[in-house]
């Protein structure tokens, strides 16, 4: 994505409110973080386990409402050459089916490695297993959405996708 879409994501998601939520989508759970109002930090937040997409979506637009959220970062998960799999198609699905019900700007950003990451930190910090998996997927929404914020802040090139 190029600095002008961006910029336009910027603009446009901070006319509902000035928080950004990030998710990392995953089969059984989606991972939440929130930006400062400021948007320089993100911060876990939950994991909701999935049921079914009404349910699931619901619950996101109540989390946006009672936040303030004004924009949505959804990590994208390209193969590692950089080519949508069956996940990406997934996530893009989901991001169509969500606009009625949620409709904020989205920014897709690219989330290779972001779990992988997020593991390598706890698994350095002797988390338990059943504790990494209490904190991986909200821990990599975190992850994705910082490195949005930091594009925002001009403190790194856009790694996102055009939707």
């Amino acid at each position: 994505m190029n600095r002008e879409s961006f910029a336009r994501f910027a603009e446009s998601s901070r006319a509902g409110g000035a928080r950004l939520l990030g998710l990392d989508l995953g089969t059984k759970t989606i991972g939440l973080a929130l930006s400062d109002v400021g948007r320089r930090i993100a911060s876990p937040l939950e994991t909701i386990r999935r049921v079914k997409f009404t349910p699931d979506a619901q619950k996101l637009a109540g989390i946006a409402r009672q936040h303030g959220v004004g924009g949505l970062v959804i990590g994208l998960p390209l193969n590692m050459d950089g080519s949508e799999g069956p996940r990406a198609q997934s996530t893009r699905a989901f991001v169509r089916n969500l606009a009625p019900i949620l409709p904020l700007p989205v920014l897709l950003f690219d989330e290779r490695l972001s779990t992988a990451a997020v593991t390598r930190t706890l698994l350095e910090a002797d988390a338990s297993r059943a504790r990494r998996g209490d904190l991986v997927d909200k821990l990599a929404a975190a992850y994705i959405l910082q490195g949005c914020l930091d594009v925002l802040a001009g403190l790194a090139p856009p790694d996102a996708v055009e939707d």
